[in-house]
């Protein structure tokens, strides 16, 4: 059984990391547990709320994955199938899978494991036109009460990720992760720790590490120490000083991928002055986003000319002009807004520290907008801030990174990003119809020619009215021993692969 503790103190959870990341390492023990670093904490063992974790540990599977070009891929379902009318999907279930308890993978639990994610509200399978989730003699059948072709790629989403009925209590709520994935867990203490041993009945080929431990690390300092040190093999969300010790440091190296992910500022439409797309526009043009990239993310190159990045083709739009810097416009848009003098414009930023870069970025926009005669107060608080300000609405402006295509199909994210009663993580309290009809039609389907003009109609009015203010694109990287072997970074962020790696 599963031994669950929760943990309350981040520092107790820093401190068991430096006290237990020692001892035998790859090189002195093939069968040495991999130990893993990442500034990720543990909120929940529900799947949406999970960020991902036991998914990117290979713990549970979703029935679809996506491969390192972020195409679909078999996942749990070695293939899938759609009706005529697009109104009914199948998805085929493998023969002879066990869950780690021993029980037997079945058509029933995957339709109700799913049944469970789509009655969350944090999940994107709970927006899909769903009319039935059922079995299909052997295999699962989605019926749907439209066509929605981005079925498949929601169904990469970690909320998705198939458990067995034991997961659940009596509520629906998940309190033991028990899926079927190359891993099992045998330990989880919230936030801070997860360990995972070898899944000997996996149905694919064995991994070549038996054990695997994580360990949230919320100081950045302390992720680098560990990479540096030897006491942790692959540790994520170095900042730059961090991977600039690394570089020094024999026997770890960084290795990097460039993600779809865009690090933007939510802005609250309801607020008396950035309701105004005028200031909107002030506060983007006060960001000289070209050394901001350099001096904190040190990549001049990821400074976001746009929301979109230049990896999700369609999306980003090369026609469309790039974001500028021009303090004395910046200066003239807030004097027309009457934000000067007395009423000079006072806002609260909020940001957090889970990846290491936002707060040194949140103090670069702070001294970016006082400049032009902002006054800001940065505050770096818990990421659950973000959206419980959002629903209080005392939100003024929040800096964010969010990743476009953790489902593979951009437009899931884009739909929830400009939903038009807003989101979590996306829009607040503002809404444009052309964009929402431009996303409406998207889901329902579209030809190539149709859905390039669609996605240029949402990504230009959201480089028009700046409802997010993007300020930078984003590099994925981690520090990595060399006596790893087959490790690879995966730009989506599906899955960590430690089942491909293993100790040289």
């Amino acid at each position: 059984m599963l031994h669950l503790l929760r943990t309350v103190a981040l520092a107790a959870g820093t401190t068991v990391v430096l006290a237990s990341c020692g001892g035998a390492s790859g090189a002195d023990d093939a069968n040495a547990p991999l130990r893993i670093a990442g500034p990720f904490e543990i909120h929940s063992l529900q799947p949406a709320a999970s960020s991902g974790l036991f998914t990117r540990l290979q713990v549970v599977e979703t029935l679809v994955a996506s491969d390192l070009e972020g195409q679909l891929a078999p996942g749990l379902s070695p293939a899938w199938s759609a009706s005529r009318d697009q109104r009914s999907w199948t998805f085929d279930l493998p023969d002879a899978v066990t869950f780690h308890d021993g029980t037997t993978l079945t058509a029933a639990a995957v339709a109700s494991s799913l049944r469970h994610a789509a009655d969350d509200a944090a999940s994107p399978l709970a927006e899909a036109p769903i009319r039935r989730i059922e079995e299909a003699g052997d295999d699962l059948r989605i019926r749907l009460t439209k066509p929605f072709p981005s079925l498949p790629a929601v169904l990469t989403h970690y909320s998705t990720a198939i458990h067995a009925p034991a997961s659940y209590d009596g509520a629906g709520a998940v309190v033991e992760v028990i899926g079927t994935g190359a891993y099992r867990v045998t330990e989880a203490t919230l936030p801070a720790r997860v360990q995972t041993a070898r899944f000997a009945d996996f149905r694919g080929a064995a991994p070549g590490i038996e054990e695997v431990t994580f360990q949230s690390v919320p100081r950045a300092e302390s992720r680098a120490l560990l990479a540096t040190s030897g006491q942790a093999d692959i540790v994520f969300g170095l900042e730059p000083s961090g991977r600039d010790r690394v570089d020094a440091t024999d026997g770890v190296a960084m290795v990097s991928t460039l993600q779809p992910r865009s690090l933007y500022l939510k802005v609250n439409g309801d607020h008396p002055a950035l309701g105004d797309v005028r200031v909107r526009r002030a506060l983007s043009l006060a960001l000289d986003r070209e050394t901001i990239a350099g001096a904190v993310l040190r990549e001049r190159d990821l400074a976001a000319t746009q929301l979109f990045p230049p990896s999700l083709p369609g999306w980003n739009d090369p026609d469309l002009a790039p974001l500028t810097e021009d303090t004395t416009e910046a200066k003239k848009l807030l004097r027309q807004a009457g934000l000067v003098g007395d009423k000079a414009l006072r806002i609260t930023l909020t940001t957090y520290p889970d990846r290491p870069e936002l707060p040194a970025l949140a103090t670069a926009v702070q001294a970016a907008w006082e400049a032009v005669g902002v006054a800001v107060k940065v505050d770096v608080t818990n990421s659950s801030e973000i959206p419980a300000r959002h629903q209080d609405g005392s939100l003024d402006v929040a800096l964010l990174a969010r990743h476009l295509a953790l489902v593979s199909d951009p437009l899931v994210t884009a739909v929830d990003t400009f939903a038009r009663n807003g989101s979590d993580w996306g829009v607040m309290n503002w809404h444009d119809d052309a964009v929402t009809d431009a996303l409406a039609t998207l889901q329902d389907g579209a030809d190539d020619e149709e859905r390039l003009r669609l996605q240029s109609v949402v990504s230009s009015t959201a480089h028009e009215q700046l409802p997010v203010i993007p300020v930078a694109w984003y590099r994925m990287n981690a520090a990595v021993t060399d006596r790893l072997d087959g490790f690879v970074l995966d730009p989506l962020e599906h899955s960590w692969r430690l089942s491909d790696a293993s100790w040289r």
